[in-house]
């Protein structure tokens, strides 16, 4: 396996490598080589984002990947220019070493990093895990404008997506924070979620004090953006945990998404609601899904995923008779949950 770094400014990038051993685990090239590049199956590229415009980095990333044919790439970014890496693993990135990260690297980061994308396959095929490539139900949904969730009439039987979410640590967070505390936490949690989840519309429908059912308009798109953003708040946890919601010991989101019937009422008026797809979802969030992970139902429709970010997505058998399958797992510098 060998390992590729194309940059404007070798100098910088290798300064910023722990040492002389490390800087010579990668072959520097510059960016005016990638459209000779030809890398070999098991081979991984970077590329250093630094001076690049916005225009002329999109250019250079497609690039890339277009050379790569499926080999693993990854993303340089010696001054944290990138305010958030997330958009790069959804791309299909490897890797990304920010400043941090950087200062760390070498050979076996760089190989770390090709075996976990070379071994990370898409969606399993027919019968493995009880999942396929078409993962998901043929629903045709409502292309047209959501008008918003005051235009759903009370007590109307509505076809919704359902999606469950929690904060989790390695132990009961309720047993390491004061009752107070807790209760601080959990408005903090559910505020960071609504922030993030605007782009789906999601409103939160049932919220027990310790996880909150949301619902989602059943759109294609806001679908796909209540899997970008789930992605995103997975991958960017560790640091969401300690700096934005102010939590010392280690936890994780945990998140479940379903889609079926209910009969709509407003938030803090549900009163005790019978249905399947209220009482499934319950129980696939709190018995099932694990922390750090997007499961998804096989009852959803099979547009829920965006196409671009099915490969990080893999079978996870079935729950109460129905097939599921989950996103895989991010790894970091230093073992979180």
């Amino acid at each position: 396996m060998k390992t590729y770094i194309f940059s404007k400014k070798e100098a910088a990038v290798k300064a910023s490598l722990p040492g002389k051993k490390e800087s010579e685990a990668a072959e520097f090239k510059s960016v005016a080589a990638l459209g000779r590049h030809s890398p070999e199956a098991g081979d991984l590229s970077y590329l250093d984002v630094s001076g690049f415009t916005a225009a002329d980095l999109k250019k250079a990333v497609t690039a890339l990947k277009k050379r790569c044919k499926g080999a693993p790439w990854g993303i340089v970014d010696p001054k944290g220019m990138c305010k958030d890496p997330a958009p790069w693993f959804f791309e299909g990135a490897a890797d990304y070493l920010g400043p941090g990260a950087l200062g760390q690297a070498g050979a076996k980061r760089f190989q770390a990093a090709a075996e976990w994308k070379l071994a990370s396959g898409g969606l399993p095929k027919k019968n493995e895990a009880g999942a396929s490539k078409s993962f998901g139900e043929k629903i045709k949904l409502n292309t047209g404008r959501f008008a918003g969730w005051k235009a759903v009439e009370s007590g109307s039987n509505v076809n919704v997506y359902l999606l469950y979410a929690a904060l989790r640590g390695k132990t009961l967070l309720q047993s390491r924070l004061s009752e107070a505390g807790y209760n601080q936490l959990y408005k903090k949690t559910i505020s960071y979620l609504m922030r993030n989840l605007q782009s789906a519309e999601a409103l939160p429908w049932i919220d027990s004090g310790k996880d909150c059912l949301f619902i989602i308009p059943p759109r294609e798109s806001h679908a796909n953006a209540a899997v970008t953003s789930c992605l995103s708040m997975l991958i960017s946890a560790p640091l969401t945990t300690i700096e934005t919601l102010n939590l010392s010991v280690p936890a994780n989101f945990v998140f479940a998404l379903h889609y079926g019937a209910i009969t709509y009422r407003p938030p803090g008026k549900t009163g005790t609601l019978v249905s399947d797809a209220v009482n499934f979802i319950f129980h696939l969030g709190a018995s099932k899904a694990e922390s750090g992970l997007l499961t998804i139902s096989g009852e959803t429709p099979d547009v829920t995923i965006p196409h671009r970010l099915k490969d990080f997505f893999m079978g996870e058998g079935a729950f109460e008779g129905r097939s599921l399958v989950k996103s895989r797992r991010f790894s970091y510098l230093k073992p979180w949950v």
